[in-house]
């Protein structure tokens, strides 16, 4: 019987990754018995065992992750190789893999992708949506699109669209409470925090020329849902720090006001990660370049104001 080498080592790969049988069988719609016998096919084959099995949970030979590593490497070749040569035809296709945060990959990055889609009728999307960071290499994502800093050295970025940071508060907080001349102020306030991952507590810095203020701050509401922190801040319960894109609307109504608007935040930019490769796959790059075309704003509008970008975009959506 001919064995087909690549198709064999996607399947070790699988199994591995899923660490079942059951699993592995359901997600290739074959029986558990009949994953069993592919297996026990490959290492008579190959003259090893690659797994310890038990009735509940399989586990890795020596043997077994000396295979894994290497089948993992000749098909992300054998992938690059493909997508190499696919880069120079004008239609994307094949499979993308898009992983984005909940709240925006939600309203923003779904509609987009299904825009995208529907231009490229040869290609297959799967979008997937966490808050928690995720491993763009070893979950065979195209592609992350997240605010801020680049978090694996492994991977690539370009810059999607900007978007800075704010202090701001209802102006109904302002006047009862009065409104921050400095960074030391912001102590004897009311401030809402977000709670974001790892990020340190309550820590806001603030920067002027060269100089750094870094401030703990405190208040009576917190939350690690970026749209709760925004209404409370709408109903008055103090200052909040989001970013321009989750403010914007807000803060051209007037129902929020920017505060120490002389001082700059880390802003908190918007990127396109990709696993670092020699040849960005024709899909990858067609996606990430209709997303700044998109997201970006364009000669007509720039400049006209402050929050242009987000405003345009907005109006996009609701059409």
């Amino acid at each position: 019987m001919k064995i087909d080498a690549t198709t064999e080592m996607a399947f070790f790969v699988l199994l591995a990754k899923l660490g079942s049988l059951s699993a592995t069988a359901r997600e290739l719609g074959i029986t558990p018995p009949a994953v069993s016998k592919r297996l026990q096919l490959m290492e008579q084959r190959l003259g090893v065992r690659l797994l310890n099995r038990s009735t509940r949970r399989i586990s890795l030979t020596g043997d077994g992750e000396s295979y894994l590593q290497q089948a993992r490497q000749i098909l992300d070749d054998i992938r690059a190789m493909e997508e190499s040569l696919a880069s120079g035809s004008a239609e994307p296709r094949g499979l993308l893999r898009v992983n984005a945060t909940l709240g925006f990959g939600r309203t923003v990055i779904a509609p987009l992708l299904s825009q995208f889609a529907l231009r490229h009728p040869q290609l297959e999307v799967q979008l997937q949506l966490t808050d928690s960071p995720i491993n763009l290499v070893e979950q065979a994502y195209d592609l992350g699109i997240r605010f801020g800093d680049l978090p694996d050295t492994r991977l690539s970025a370009r810059k999607i669209m900007s978007n800075r940071r704010f202090l701001c508060a209802s102006p109904a907080y302002l006047q009862a409470h009065g409104t921050p001349r400095t960074p030391d102020e912001l102590a004897q306030h009311r401030c809402i925090v977000h709670r974001q991952n790892d990020d340190a507590y309550g820590i806001w810095r603030l920067s002027k020329g060269r100089a750094t203020h870094t401030v703990k701050v405190r208040g009576t509401v917190a939350s690690n849902d970026g749209d709760v922190v925004l209404g409370w801040a709408l109903d008055g319960h103090g200052i909040l720090l989001r970013s321009e894109w989750d403010l914007a609307r807000y803060l051209d109504s007037g129902r929020l006001r920017v505060v120490l608007d002389d001082y700059a935040l880390a802003p908190a930019d918007l990127y396109a990660y990709y696993p670092s490769r020699h040849q960005l796959p024709a899909k990858v790059r067609a996606f990430i370049n209709f997303l700044i075309q998109q997201l970006q704003p364009d000669a007509a509008t720039a400049g006209k104001s402050g929050y242009t970008t987000i405003l345009r975009y907005g109006n996009i959506m609701k059409e």
